[in-house]
Order: C-alpha cells, then sequence, then structure tokens
C-alpha cells in the first residue's frame, strides 16, 4: 500500500503510540477545511480603515471568509468598539494602549498611561489588554507593566504581546497566574524556542499570524519543526490576519485562505482546535 507523505508524521506518531487506530484516525481534514469556521485571533481596525470600509464592510468581509469572530484591538481603541458596538456578538474587543502620540515605540513612557487603560477598561468590555509591542526590555517600564499584569489578571483577561521570548517571560515572571497570547507566535522566533515556551508556561497561546510562510515551507507541506510545535500544543494555537494596514483588509479573503491551505494539511481534530475552537474556549465564546 502507498502512503502519502503528508501522512507519515501522523502514523509515526500513532506507531510510537502503538495505536493503529488511532492512524487511521490522523487523515488531514483536506477540502473540509473550507466548511470549517474560522476564529480570527489577531485583527485591527485602525482609523485608516474606516473610511474605505466600513463596519459593514469588515462583517461582510468576515461573513466571506467563513470567520465567525474576529479578537479586535484598534489604533485607537475607537475603532475597535466602532465593530463591537456594530456587530457583539461577532467581535471581542481587546484594549490596545495606542492613541493620540502613543504608539509602538513609546506606550510605555507616555504620560498618563495607566489612568488611560483604566478608564477605557471600566467603560467598555474589553476582553483582553493589547496587542501591544514591547521592542526591548527597559527596567524603568517594570512598574507600568507591573500594574497592566495586575489589571489583567484581575480582569481574568489575558494580555496580547508582539515581541521575543524575554518580555514574554518578565510578564510571567510579574504575575505567574497571567494569560497571554504572544502575537505571530514570537515573529521571528524559531519553531523549536516557540515549542519549549509552550512547554515551559501553561497560560501560553500563539497567534500564528505572518507565520503562514513559516509554517507552510514548501507550499505543500508543513514544516517538520513547526509540525512538532503544532501537534504538541495544537490546544493552544491560534490563526489571525493582522489587519494592521489596508492592504491586509484588501487581501483579508486571501489571508484566511491562506490559513485554511496549512490547516487542511492537519486532522480534523487539530485542524478545528486551531482555527477556532482554542479562541472560542478562551474567550468563552460558541462556535458550530
Amino acid at each position: 500500500m502507498k502512503i502519502s507523505p503528508k501522512l507519515l508524521p501522523f502514523l509515526l506518531m500513532a506507531a510510537l503510540s502503538g495505536s493503529a487506530v488511532e492512524a487511521a484516525d490522523r487523515e488531514p481534514i483536506g477540502a473540509a477545511i473550507a466548511d470549517v469556521p474560522i476564529f480570527d485571533a489577531h485583527v485591527h481596525y485602525k482609523e485608516p480603515a474606516w473610511a474605505p470600509y466600513p463596519v459593514a464592510t469588515i462583517i461582510e468581509l468576515m461573513d466571506r471568509s467563513g470567520v465567525a469572530m474576529a479578537l479586535v484591538s484598534s489604533t485607537p481603541d475607537e475603532g475597535t468598539i466602532r465593530l463591537w458596538e456594530y456587530a457583539p456578538d461577532r467581535i471581542v474587543p481587546e484594549l490596545r494602549p495606542y492613541h493620540g502620540d502613543a504608539g509602538s515605540s513609546n506606550w510605555t513612557k507616555a504620560e498618563g498611561m495607566l489612568s488611560y487603560l483604566e478608564g477605557r477598561l471600566a467603560a467598555y468590555p474589553h476582553e483582553g489588554i493589547g496587542e501591544f509591542h514591547i521592542h526591548q526590555l527597559d527596567e524603568s517600564d517594570r512598574p507600568l507593566l507591573e500594574k497592566v499584569a495586575a489589571m489583567a489578571v484581575a480582569r481574568d483577561i489575558p494580555v496580547h504581546i508582539h515581541s521575543g521570548a524575554e518580555p514574554v517571560r518578565l510578564f510571567f515572571e510579574i504575575e505567574p497566574g497571567l494569560t497571554i497570547i504572544w502575537a505571530h507566535a514570537g515573529m521571528s522566533e524559531p519553531a523549536d524556542l516557540v515549542g519549549r515556551m509552550l512547554d515551559d508556561y501553561s497560560k501560553l497561546y500563539a497567534d500564528t499570524s505572518y507565520r503562514e510562510n513559516d509554517i507552510l515551507a514548501d507550499g505543500s507541506t508543513i514544516d517538520p519543526d513547526w509540525l512538532a510545535v503544532i501537534t504538541r500544543h495544537s490546544d493552544r494555537l491560534m490563526v489571525g490576519t493582522d489587519t494592521w494596514t489596508n492592504s491586509q483588509w484588501a487581501d483579508y479573503e486571501g489571508l484566511i485562505a491562506e490559513n485554511r491551505r496549512w490547516l487542511s494539511l492537519l486532522p480534523r481534530d487539530i485542524a478545528e482546535r486551531i482555527a477556532f475552537r482554542n479562541a472560542a474556549r478562551l474567550f468563552r465564546r460558541e462556535i458550530r
């Protein structure tokens, strides 16, 4: 019998576990991925998108792409609130610190940042803090980061961090009970490091936005290092599109299709977890 190369990693896992039945259940989901709903766990609705992509248009793009829900943060936060008010059953809002002159490179230094965060969290039902960037660790930022972590733990919501591994480690040092979504699965961190971080921290999740080309290395098979991460931690990975610029909105359907492409190579249970079940569980939503 000829065995598809795509099945070899799963057959190997089954052989190691001694379960021939398990091997039979590891066939990739294939074309059926088209009918699986998506929870887009990394969306921005920034001010430059408001005019060319009105809120109704965003929801139409989600509908055409099979996106059931989206985790949204925006610069400024008003974009998130606009979407949430239009479609509260489809939008999970999270609070991005960026507003006015406070952006990715200086938000931790911005005057009044703590008051801003506290005020917006009190005014609106944000279910996360982020996505925010930490380009490099600065000890003088620690008092603010400690307060951000404490706010998240007190509200039982995650923080969504765009950074390398060290800031993630720092946040878990500050608040071991914190839940963290690691944006872009570390962006440029190698797969084996991403896997080790997920091994070390049980409350660490990762969205895979901008990692699609790393995961689907040759366009038709999943990179072996990423496959090891995916199979070991399929319960804490989520897909995302990162609509940080209007060109991402222009290609939104293509970005979702690209995610479906690599998910199609996984067994159904793993593909569904990453496509929508993990995010739905994290944010206490029901998606069928």
